[in-house]
């Protein structure tokens, strides 16, 4: 059967009309539901007159404002692969990302293209560019070339099950891996979210991360997209956001944590409030329970609630879980170290906790699940469950795991890569990245529970439980703490008085009793999407450094 996620534009131009449909902060332009099915058609009939066709892999590095949008949705119509690579990932690991696509079509922004041709040779399958900007020397096309004016729509008969992008993971535990999206996956994302959202007429969003509004806008709902820079978002100026919020009449906003703990922070110390707003989506990163507090007893109106739905991009939503059900439920146990509660599996996802292994798993045959309350590693199936990385054949056999031999359209469950146990209700407890874990050799250590009992202290900002060492199940836990502003222990008597606090914290506890090493850093390295996932690979070689200092 046909499908195309850009099909929800033109039933959208019928039903919305002139109805705002992108706005954009920085700049003030803006364009209706009409004008953006108008606009990605004019862009698809371009690309396709320029030879851009059907399944052809195209790198689309363009800043979120007016053009990012249609121009994604343009490629979608045509049936040709977006490939979305966070620009601020690092030199090294986007030019590794490039390498790994070998893109045939290049759009972007002038300074994409200086890169693109500084570092020519992991660009060099490329024979189509489209600069959206001004040209200089490089030649190709511009924006004015793919802009093209017909009555006729682009049509290209595409199915659910067509690739529609390729969206690179973070690289939390590891290079980043292209995942491959089908149009299906898209749609099957989107009608969760608008479902468990609860997404009304009238709602408006504010996007924190772009991307998020290639589903809110296919639900109808009008976009704004904030001044910020999106690679930064624990440094947004909060003014600019809560002036956003008010101004626009924002209902809805999907962002990450470390973007509202600097907005709500703002907030509580200048008694603002944002009496607008009744939802407020967050990921990338486990969410404080102070920052579910913040907002729903001090900022946010009654009745509105905060969201943490968990998954991975290889598989968003896979459960979602309400911030005033965190502070009435489980925001207690999980400053006790019993991990973070993100609910029940959603309508469509099955999921189940297997015993923890590092290496292949070729049939969930015979495999004994962990029973209720064990930890183990997260597993999980359902439609917006991506099949594959691209071209990365050694990752998909780690990460998927096949009941039959038709692994092409056979049922499979992808392996999140996380650990956490199932409780009574049935909810699942998050623990970590199994990446992560600790391995002493007595004993198995996890992130997130250890962790909580440290940032239980006053003066701690964030933790990381890292193991240091070489030898992956015989490693020394560390504890290394990122103190809030101002608190960092600059003498040696700090740094002991601070470590002795510490300790007794983790001995009053049975999650923590075996650690008695801490480091202190004044900033961790964390992703660039989300600001908020923490680098511990880096923080465990630092670590690891640091301790053979003192050794010798």
């Amino acid at each position: 059967m046909s499908f195309n996620y850009a099909d929800y534009l033109p039933q959208l131009a019928q039903t919305r009309g002139e109805l705002t449909a992108i706005t954009v902060c920085a700049t003030g332009e803006t364009m209706s539901f009409v004008e953006l099915s108008a606009r990605t058609d004019a862009y698809a009939r371009g690309f396709q007159k320029i030879g851009i066709e059907p399944g052809m892999r195209t790198v689309l590095m363009v800043r979120p404002g007016i053009n990012f949008l249609p121009l994604t949705f343009a490629l979608f119509k045509i049936g040709a692969v977006p490939v979305l690579i966070d620009p601020g990932m690092g030199r090294g690991n986007l030019l590794g990302c490039v390498a790994q696509v070998q893109p045939e079509a290049f759009v972007g922004i002038p300074l994409a293209h200086l890169v693109r041709l500084v570092f020519r040779k992991y660009f060099r399958g490329i024979r189509i560019f489209v600069t959206i900007g001004r040209k200089f020397l490089w030649g190709g096309y511009d924006l004015g070339d793919i802009f093209v004016r017909d009555e006729l729509p682009a049509i290209v008969d595409t199915a659910r099950e067509d690739p529609a992008a390729i969206i690179f993971t973070t690289g939390s535990t590891g290079r980043p891996k292209g995942v491959l999206y089908t149009h299906g996956m898209f749609d099957a994302q989107r009608q969760v979210l608008y479902d468990v959202l609860n997404v009304k007429d009238g709602d408006v969003d504010m996007p924190g991360f772009a991307l998020f509004a290639l589903f809110t806008l296919t639900m109808g709902m009008p976009v704004v997209l904030p001044e910020m820079d999106p690679t930064r978002p624990a440094d947004v100026d909060p003014e600019k956001i809560i002036d956003t919020v008010n101004k626009h009449k924002i209902t809805f906003s999907f962002g990450s944590p470390a973007l509202w703990n600097r907005v709500s922070a703002h907030c509580i110390d200048n008694n603002i409030k944002l009496p607008g707003l009744q939802r407020v989506v967050m990921a990338g990163a486990p969410v404080p329970a102070y920052l579910h507090e913040r907002l729903l007893d001090h900022i946010l109106p009654a009745g509105a609630d905060t969201y943490t739905p968990y998954g991975a991009t290889e598989c968003l939503p896979v459960t979602m879980f309400q911030g005033t059900r965190v502070l009435a439920e489980t925001a207690e146990a999980t400053a006790k170290g019993r991990g973070v509660c993100v609910g029940a599996p959603l309508p469509g996802v099955q999921m189940k906790v297997l015993p923890i292994s590092d290496g292949i798993v070729p049939r969930l045959a015979g495999v004994e699940m962990a029973p209720p309350g064990e930890i183990g590693e997260i597993i999980v199936q359902a439609p917006m469950v991506s099949r594959a990385y691209f071209d990365l054949p050694e990752q998909t056999a780690l990460h998927k795991i096949y009941e039959t031999d038709e692994r092409d359209n056979g049922p499979f469950w992808h392996r999140i890569g996380d650990v956490g146990y199932v409780d009574e209700l049935g909810r699942l407890w998050f623990c970590g990245r199994k990446a992560h874990r600790v391995e002493t050799g007595t004993e198995s250590l996890y992130t997130v529970c250890c962790e909580a009992i440290y940032n239980n202290h006053p003066q701690v900002f964030r933790s990381a439980l890292v193991g240091a060492g070489n030898t992956r199940y015989n490693q020394t836990p560390v504890i290394i703490i990122e103190p809030e502003p101002g608190q960092f222990p600059e003498s040696e008597d700090e740094r002991v008085r601070f470590a002795a606090e510490l300790h007794q914290l983790g001995q009053a506890s049975d999650v923590t009793k075996s650690i008695d090493r801490y480091l202190f850093n004044k900033r961790f390295p964390v992703d660039i999407r989300h600001n908020a996932k923490i680098f511990r690979e880096q923080l465990a070689i630092w670590a690891t450094e640091e301790i053979n200092r003192a050794w010798r």
